[in-house]
C-alpha cells in the first residue's frame, strides 16, 4: 500500500502560482515567447514541426484539411513542453492538452502565458514515469519533440512515453542524430559560432540515430515509419521537411487500434 501511495503522490500536478510569483512566471513567459530572444532557434524550427503534426494527424484520423479545430475530441500529451510553444498551438487547433515538464519554473511559466492568452491547457510539472505509475489515461497523440536528447536513458524513456499511446492513435518524435554533421553544425555551429543557443545546451555523445529512436519505439509496441530530415535553408533563415536525417529528423509511430 505504501508503494501504491508514494507513486501516485510523484504524479505530476499543477503548481500553483501565488500573486507575488506572477511578475516573475510573466517575465519568463515573455522571454519564452519572443521570437527574437533566446529561443529564437526554437520560434524558427515551430512553423515546420507545427504543419508536419497538423498534417500527420489528420491523415492519420481522417480529418478534412479544411476543419477549422481539426484535432477537436483529440486528447494531446506534450512531453517535455518547456514554455509551451507547441501546446498553445495544439490547443487552438482544437485538441485537450496535457504539457508536462520535469522543470517546475518551465510549467509555472507556460501556465502564466496560457492564462494570458485566455487558453486552457492542462500542465503539470513532473515526468513521463510518474504518469504511467499514477494510471493516467493514455492519449490519442504524444508528442515527444527535442527531449529524448536530453534524458539518462533514451531507449528506456522512448518505450515508456510509447506506452502512453492509446490504441490507434501515434507518437511524434523529434530528435537529433548522432552522427558528424550534427556534432558540426547542431553543436560547435549552433552553440559555439553562431551562438544560437547556450554553449552546453545539447551533449552530442547522447544524439540519438533514427535506429535507436526505432528500437526504443518498437519495443513499447508502435509501428514506425522512416524518418523524416528537417534541414535549414540559411538564405531564407527556416526550416524544412527534407531527405537529410543526418542531423535533425522526425519519426512517427503508430499503434494500432484494437
Amino acid at each position: 500500500m505504501t508503494v501504491a501511495k508514494d507513486r501516485v503522490n510523484d504524479a505530476p500536478a499543477t503548481p500553483s502560482i501565488d500573486p507575488d510569483e506572477v511578475a516573475k512566471f510573466s517575465a519568463m513567459a515573455a522571454d519564452w515567447w519572443n521570437p527574437r530572444g533566446k529561443f529564437r532557434p526554437l520560434h524558427k524550427f515551430n512553423p515546420v514541426r507545427l504543419r508536419f503534426i497538423r498534417e500527420t494527424a489528420e491523415q492519420h484520423f481522417n480529418i478534412s484539411p479544411n476543419a477549422k479545430r481539426p484535432l477537436e475530441d483529440l486528447r494531446l500529451l506534450d512531453i517535455g513542453c518547456g514554455g509551451g510553444l507547441v501546446c498553445e498551438p495544439m490547443t487552438r487547433l482544437g485538441a485537450s492538452v496535457t504539457g508536462v515538464d520535469a522543470s517546475e519554473a518551465n510549467i509555472k511559466t507556460a501556465l502564466t502565458h496560457a492564462q494570458e492568452q485566455g487558453l486552457q491547457i492542462d500542465y503539470r510539472a513532473g515526468t513521463a514515469e510518474g504518469l504511467i505509475e499514477a494510471g493516467e489515461p493514455k492519449f490519442d497523440i504524444v508528442l515527444n519533440l527535442e527531449v529524448v536528447e536530453h534524458v539518462a536513458d533514451p531507449h528506456q524513456f522512448l518505450k515508456d512515453t510509447g506506452g502512453l499511446v492509446k490504441p490507434g492513435g501515434l507518437m511524434i518524435v523529434a530528435t537529433l542524430n548522432r552522427t558528424a554533421k550534427a556534432l558540426a553544425t547542431a553543436v560547435i555551429g549552433a552553440e559555439y559560432v553562431l551562438g544560437w543557443l547556450p554553449r552546453g545546451t545539447h551533449d552530442w555523445s547522447k544524439f540519438v540515430t533514427p535506429e535507436e529512436a526505432d528500437a526504443g519505439l518498437t519495443a513499447s509496441g508502435l509501428i514506425t515509419e522512416d524518418p523524416i530530415g528537417v534541414s535549414y535553408n540559411p538564405l531564407g533563415d527556416s526550416w524544412k521537411l527534407s531527405g537529410d536525417t543526418k542531423v535533425n529528423y522526425m519519426i512517427v509511430a503508430r499503434r494500432p487500434a484494437e
